[in-house]
């Protein structure tokens, strides 16, 4: 049994009126009948509480599987089967990764009433996470006592590599809506060798691609069109060095990585071609072989779902004998990493070059926002100026990064964190389009 804010409240002022009533003796009969009257009124509320178990059903429904960085629907249902009023205070005992002890709402229940309440949740890793009692506080319109009922409904949930980001990006990359949701639409140099059909001209068709003899028949243009070339082999290469534990908005490198992978992993498939995962750091971890079956995505997603960031410096030698153990004919390589420095990327340019002469590849790596952000802000001392003169520097050297590494023909990508998954779809899409693969 609770005591209420409203008790103690009544309480209190009673015990005023009796510290009131000693210079006036009248006023004692009235603050002895105002207890009486109060504490009456506690007991009865104790009763409808208390006589009779209280008719109260709670269920928390939830997905089975979350999105990591995304926002979680979470569905609490509280109907009041019995034929009392009820008002009722909500505490759901969160997972300990959300860090939230405080987390509450309140509702009232009229008898035979159902109510519903949803909230969403953003996980930061992937892992399991576990949900606790639901603890439901009713009170009856006194509210002078609550009645404390708890439902153990408690339940593991897996944070998965983003599922939602994944789907988002499929309708997006799908050519007839490309131009409008952000991904580029790319216009085919050349084309690849597979024919499709004889279609009419229209303006913006390559002339190289008319065919004549077509044309001379129907009495108007006609060119040839070629689809995509299928079933390249296209491997997503994750650093899971300390190098990616840098946290932005709450999320390390690394999953943002995930999350990258996941979505264009998915791209891949959908494009007929072939998708493969391998991840490193001074160690070797998930090794999948680009395929294409129908059951390939869930492999690459549970792989992904198991991997941790390690504490050491990612050896690009063991890289390189991967790739060579794993990989078979050339391939795109669509290489998640992060340099924070020139000497970083020094180090590891001479196995970053043998790797782009045996296959396709392309570096992705991060810009920092937050030095983004310093190196734009007003400056009002001369602190502030040489804050803002190291940061400039600081952006400057990651674009030199990236000429240093077009210099030697491989393809970079610096990205935003937030905009990781969207350039990389892009890239892979120019380079299909370019029929670079």
């Amino acid at each position: 049994m609770f005591l209420t804010n409203r008790f103690f409240w009544l309480n209190g002022i009673l015990v005023a009126l009796f510290a009131l009533a000693f210079p006036f003796s009248w006023l004692f009969p009235i603050a002895k009948t105002a207890f009486v009257i109060l504490y009456a009124l506690a007991l009865g509320d104790a009763a409808l509480l208390y006589l009779n178990k209280p008719k109260i059903n709670c269920r928390r429904e939830l997905a089975s599987v979350f999105s990591l960085s995304d926002p979680n629907p979470v569905q609490i249902f509280i109907e009041n089967q019995g034929n009392i009023f009820f008002d009722a205070k909500v505490i759901d005992e969160l997972p300990v990764q959300f860090q939230n002890r405080d987390f509450e709402f309140s509702m009232s229940l009229s008898p035979g009433e159902e109510k519903h309440y949803e909230h969403h949740l953003r996980p930061l890793s992937r892992g399991e996470y576990l949900f606790g009692k639901l603890n439901v506080f009713l009170s009856t319109r006194l509210g002078l006592l609550e009645r404390r009922l708890k439902f153990d409904l408690a339940q593991n949930v897996a944070v998965y590599p983003s599922i939602i980001q994944m789907k988002q990006f499929e309708l997006r990359a799908m050519q007839h809506i490309a131009h409008e949701t952000g991904i580029k639409k790319m216009r085919r140099i050349g084309h690849s060798y597979e024919f499709e059909q004889i279609k009419n001209y229209v303006p913006g068709d390559d002339y190289r691609s008319i065919n004549w003899k077509a044309s001379s028949r129907r009495g108007s243009l006609m060119v040839n069109q070629y689809e995509d070339e299928r079933s390249q082999q296209v491997y997503c290469v994750v650093d899971k060095s300390r190098a990616m534990k840098m946290p932005f908005e709450g999320l390390s490198l690394m999953d943002y990585s995930i999350n990258a992978v996941l979505a264009i992993s998915n791209i891949i498939l959908k494009k007929q071609d072939k998708a493969g995962l391998l991840t490193f750091s001074d160690v070797i971890g998930a090794t999948i072989k680009a395929e294409r079956d129908t059951s390939h995505l869930n492999r690459i997603m549970e792989a992904l779902y198991r991997e941790k960031e390690r504490p050491g410096e990612s050896n690009y030698e063991l890289l390189y004998e991967a790739v060579r153990r794993l990989v078979g004919a050339r391939s795109l390589l669509l290489l998640f990493t992060n340099f924070e420095s020139s000497y970083a990327l020094e180090r590891s340019l001479p196995t970053l070059r043998r790797l782009n002469r045996q296959h396709l590849l392309v570096v992705i790596f991060f810009e920092n926002t937050e030095i983004r952000k310093l190196a734009n802000e007003d400056v009002k001392t001369t602190a502030d100026i040489y804050r803002q003169t190291i940061a400039r520097q600081f952006l400057q050297e990651k674009k030199e990064m990236v000429n240093k590494l077009q210099q030697y023909g491989i393809q970079a990508v610096l990205t935003k964190p937030q905009d990781l998954t969207l350039n990389t779809i892009n890239k892979y899409l120019e380079l299909k389009s370019r029929g670079l693969i």
